[in-house]
């Protein structure tokens, strides 16, 4: 008799730091995902292929690199005729489903490049009372955009607000959508009741109710929007941890000496920014791209709100678990927590995100559980990228997996089988034409970050300098290492390359 197919539950945050899981760092507290790691392995060594939303997330569901799926930066689109893993589950007998933040389109469309999530079809609840979907492979879609109080707020989670009772939900979210004061930090007034993660919790788990009683196989996403800022959180998350007793990252003096201009520049007042590589009439300036010089104090009580955050998400996540255990879904589904990209909260001198490619920014949280399949209580540092999640999730549930994904299928790692998949990843971030356009290599034991353009970059020795504070990139004595490291960072894109058939001979 063959094996029966699993389901998929793919659970995800926002811009969550690698190292905010209790099972790693005692100083936050995240009993259901440390629950998790407990009964399936955690991967030390995973990382995004784009340190923002849209292309990572668009990667997640081609199993493709941001350069390969069109999807290169925030502010662009993921073509709607991009090939998903979840049409490819559609084919085969799969419900296929998207909770929560979606982010393949930009808030900004235009007569050429329209976009569904944009404004004013973004807040215009009539819509979306009847749109469900399909939605880029997903026959059903509850969506949301905002992060905490953005005025972006809409969708699907407003009307759930509406329904639930809250009909002046527009006070708890910033002008010209709400009238919240914009000066209001870290603490959200918003009740928890009718904050996302509860609805996102709500969804999700409405719809593993419906796959249990109609046998339905599924592949279902549930996507949390937290710990992206604006540091707010509903009482009483806003003071579970005492700024006082949490250690605060710092930089080194001096340690930016040796790196890319940028790097300097984030430490100045007022920085006149190199971000730009050629004429930029009217380009816009980076994620990161300005001072990154913060109080101590405000640092201190940011980092307590962060906690806060992913203390609140990791309650609704332990609900969801709960009530898929509840409805005897536990064996028979692949579980997986990840996030988008990484954050800085002083790391370096940096805060939150930018063309700066340390662990922190591009290495990602990242468990498995599916129990009899994936060992327990197990931690590899198996190199994992989130671009082989779609070509993975497909050989897990012994499907096909369509030729032109790139990704690589890490079945055989999940399951401790194989020692590993691959010898390296790459992470490529990419913006404008005129804009800083940078991508990383790295291997067991090194990282390299090229610019296109320029003749500067990174080299780190992650063994000996996990830290990062030592960039050999002009270091003499490593300059035969640079020399192999980009050959093999060349080779590496060039093994990326999608071949999306097989070569006819004779033609």
């Amino acid at each position: 008799m063959a094996e029966k197919r699993p389901n998929i539950l793919l659970i995800t945050s926002d811009q969550q730091h690698w190292n905010t899981l209790g099972v790693l760092n005692p100083e936050v507290q995240t009993p259901n995902l440390d629950g998790l790691a407990e009964e399936g392995t955690l991967f030390t060594r995973a990382y995004c292929p784009n340190p923002t939303c849209t292309p990572t997330r668009a990667s997640i569901i081609t199993g493709k690199y941001p350069s390969q799926h069109l999807a290169y930066s925030l502010g662009t689109k993921l073509p709607e005729n991009q090939y998903t893993v979840g049409d490819h589950f559609l084919q085969y007998g799969y419900a296929t489903a998207l909770v929560g933040k979606a982010h393949f389109q930009p808030l900004q469309g235009t007569e050429e490049f329209p976009s569904l999530e944009a404004y004013p079809l973004l807040q215009d609840l009539e819509f979306w009372k009847d749109y469900h979907g399909r939605f880029y492979g997903f026959d059903d879609i509850a969506l949301a955009r905002n992060h905490t109080n953005e005025a972006h707020v809409g969708q699907h989670y407003a009307l759930w607000m509406e329904e639930k009772g809250l009909l002046n939900w527009k006070d708890y979210f910033l002008p010209p959508t709400g009238t919240m004061d914009r000066h209001q930090k870290h603490t959200w007034d918003i009740p928890e009741e009718y904050h996302y993660n509860t609805w996102i919790a709500e969804e999700t788990i409405g719809r593993l109710e419906k796959y249990r009683e109609e046998k339905q196989p599924f592949f279902l996403w549930a996507s949390f929007f937290d710990p992206h800022p604006d540091y707010l959180v509903p009482r009483p998350w806003d003071t579970m941890y005492d700024p006082d007793t949490i250690t605060v990252p710092e930089g080194k003096p001096g340690e930016h000496r040796n790196n890319p201009p940028h790097f300097q520049m984030t430490q100045e007042e007022n920085p006149d920014f190199s971000c730009f590589i050629g004429p930029h009439e009217g380009a816009h300036a980076l994620h990161g791209c300005h001072s990154h010089l913060q109080d101590r104090e405000t640092l201190k009580k940011d980092i307590a709100i962060y906690y806060g955050m992913v203390s609140m998400m990791d309650k609704y996540i332990g609900r969801i678990l709960r009530r898929l255990d509840e409805l005897g879904l536990k064996e028979d589904t692949i579980v997986v927590f990840t996030t988008d990209h990484g954050h800085f909260f002083g790391q370096h001198g940096l805060i939150r995100k930018g063309p700066f490619h340390y662990e922190d920014m591009i290495k990602v949280p990242f468990i498995v559980r599916y129990p009899g399949r994936v060992p327990p209580g197990q931690s590899s540092s198996a190199l994992q990228t989130l671009v082989d999640l779609a070509p993975t999730f497909l050989t897990m549930a012994g499907l096909p997996v369509p030729r032109e994904m790139t990704g690589v299928d890490q079945s055989g790692v999940w399951k401790g089988d194989s020692p590993a998949a691959r010898d390296h990843i790459i992470c490529e971030n990419r913006h404008e034409p005129d804009t800083m356009h940078l991508k990383t290599y790295v291997n067991e034991r090194f990282k390299i970050t090229v610019y296109y353009g320029r003749s500067y970059g990174e080299l780190f020795d992650l063994q000996e300098d996990p830290g990062e504070w030592n960039n050999l990139w002009d270091d003499p004595a490593s300059q035969e290492l640079k020399q192999d490291l980009l050959l093999a960072f060349l080779h590496g894109e060039m093994g990326k390359e999608p071949l999306w058939m097989p070569r006819v001979w004779g033609a």
